[in-house]
């Protein structure tokens, strides 16, 4: 990283040569760990994109949490489209195709399917494959596996697409697209990089790495046999740049990861689904809402607090594409999503759940800044059984569920959760919990 004696010394230089230097600005946070200080040009509005939150997370205490994602917190459905094609747009429309598109699970799973969608939108094109990583070892042909060595789940799964026109795409791609909600230090671009071309992606032309925050200082190359050099140097593009400082308080006591960092065969398998990026997708996504659904939500504009809709773990984007149809069909409408990250109370994180995983791996999820009486309803989007989502955060969130086109209300399903189980329900505010969306 750049120290910011180091910038200093830069921006000098420039001056000297008679180069115009941006003029910086620093935003920091203490955590109970350490601090962190980031440094990035001025007039850029990053209170928009991203707060501070701190992991549970030996192998990194700190986290950028993004304020456009709807992971962490909750936001509009408009916001998130704008990161969407706020990052579609530095891509050429003539990029030569075909193109593979990637994210990473869990939390830019959504990000790359709807900078996918722009891009779609954008250009009409038919040639570009989106193809997001899993966290979760699913029933069909393993592709490649790559690191993300810091992650409190490091194993990433990439499966072959479920149709041959999408597999014959990727197998043909000549530029690579890597999406992710932030990079800190490239290393986990070059680990896909690197196991894409040990799967046979070798003959790369052109890579372009998206991201809404990009904090690495080092470049990122993909291997490539088509390049003189052995490898494709990224072309990086992002909402906001900067550097970011670590210093880590050597007094903390150590971090212990909540759950095990170990793959595992998932207990319930989601619904096979046009649209599902983990199994390869190269066009625009259909969705219609439930017409139960949209009935019984005419009864909620009734009551001035929005409706917020959840995505559950790497199911997100249908969730969000819900999100839009009520937003355009005039509802006040938030979007969020729980996740398998562990993050204490503070900054950025006001409000907290912990439950059950909606997958049958047997491990800790979350749900970030919801608190059910700012909300007139709450939909829990899911891709598994309805049997295997926790049914205390059901209870807990008043909510009702969406289950491929199966709307079912709250009231129907409320007599069958336990009292007790919703005693068992880890729930967590701070003193300001007025404070979550």
């Amino acid at each position: 990283m750049t120290s910011s004696n180091q910038d200093n010394d830069a921006n000098a230089n420039d001056a000297q040569n008679g180069v115009i230097a941006e003029k910086l600005r620093k935003r920091a946070a203490k955590l109970q760990t350490g601090s962190i200080e980031t440094t990035f040009a001025e007039g850029v509005d990053s209170e928009l994109l991203f707060g501070f939150g701190e992991r549970i997370n030996p192998r990194r205490s700190f986290v950028f949490v993004s304020r456009v994602l709807g992971r962490h917190i909750p936001v509009t459905p408009t916001n998130v489209r704008q990161s969407f094609t706020g990052l579609a747009q530095y891509l050429p429309n003539d990029l030569p195709g075909p193109i593979l598109m990637t994210s990473m699970a869990e939390t830019a799973v959504g990000l790359g399917a709807g900078v996918h969608d722009a891009y779609l939108r954008q250009t009409e094109r038919k040639d570009v494959l989106n193809v997001s990583s899993t966290r979760a070892q699913r029933d069909q042909a393993l592709f490649a596996r790559f690191s993300e060595d810091h992650s409190h789940a490091s194993g990433h799964c990439l499966y072959l697409p479920s149709t041959e026109h999408d597999r014959e795409l990727l197998k043909t791609c000549r530029s690579l697209v890597m999406v992710d909600d932030e990079t800190s230090s490239g290393n986990t671009m070059k680990s896909l990089g690197q196991a894409l071309h040990a799967a046979g992606i070798s003959h790369l032309e052109h890579v372009y790495a998206l991201t809404l925050t990009d904090w690495s200082s080092s470049d990122i190359t993909v291997p490539s046999d088509a390049a003189p050099s052995g490898y494709v140097l990224a072309q990086r593009h992002a909402l906001l740049n900067g550097t970011y400082h670590w210093h880590a308080d050597e007094h903390a006591p150590t971090q212990t990861l909540p759950d095990p960092d170990t793959p595992s065969l998932l207990a319930s398998q989601p619904l096979h689904r046009t649209g599902d990026a983990r199994i390869g997708n190269s066009a625009q996504t259909p969705f219609t809402a439930p017409q139960s659904l949209l009935v019984a939500a005419e009864e909620w504009k009734k009551d001035e607090r929005p409706v917020l809709v959840l995505g559950t773990g790497e199911h997100v984007w249908e969730p969000l594409l819900l999100a839009e149809a009520l937003e355009q069909a005039s509802h006040k409408v938030l979007f969020s999503s729980t996740t398998r990250s562990p993050i204490k109370l503070g900054h950025d994180i006001h409000h907290a759940y912990s439950f059950n995983d909606h997958e049958g791996l047997g491990i800790t999820n979350y749900l970030y800044n919801v608190n059910p009486d700012h909300y007139s309803s709450i939909i829990v989007c899911l891709d598994t059984s309805v049997e295997q989502v926790d049914q205390r955060l059901i209870k807990a969130l008043r909510a009702h569920i969406l289950f491929d086109d199966q709307f079912i209300k709250y009231e129907h399903t409320a007599d069958n959760i336990e009292p007790l189980l919703l005693q068992q329900l880890t729930t967590q505010l701070t003193t300001d919990s007025s404070s979550s969306q």
